[in-house]
């Protein structure tokens, strides 16, 4: 997964509510003890504080952390509040979250066939 010249294997999103004043070490810890992943693994791990105005991100770049923050401007992240629950995101998810849209979708728009490749009208 490419994030704007950052590639990670995969993406966790830390469901609920996290305290926004922890750290890369306090981050850290909650994904190792909490959550029982290795922080130290190229993935980045998302955390969300009550407002949900701003995240958190948590990356493992080899020598050292990386520690990402996005605050909106105005609007809100749809956060998964579901209490100790990691989930881990697809390319499409993340793009969705970061575009203040839920990662599961109730319903898609359905692709319209190309001509001649209409399955409804057989000669």
């Amino acid at each position: 997964m490419n994030l704007q010249n950052i590639n990670v294997d995969k993406v966790y999103l830390a469901a609920g509510y996290t305290d926004m004043r922890l750290g890369i070490d306090g981050l850290a810890a909650l994904c190792e003890y909490v959550h029982n992943i290795d922080p130290m693994q190229n993935v980045l791990f998302l955390f969300c504080g009550r407002k949900s105005d701003r995240i958190k991100g948590l990356l493992w770049q080899g020598d050292g952390y990386l520690l990402l923050y996005k605050r909106l401007n105005s609007g809100r992240f749809r956060w998964p509040r579901n209490k100790n629950e990691v989930l881990e995101l697809s390319e499409q998810q993340l793009r969705w979250l970061l575009d203040g849209l839920s990662i599961t979708q109730k319903t898609s728009i359905k692709q319209v066939p190309k001509r001649g490749e209409n399955t409804l009208y057989k000669a």
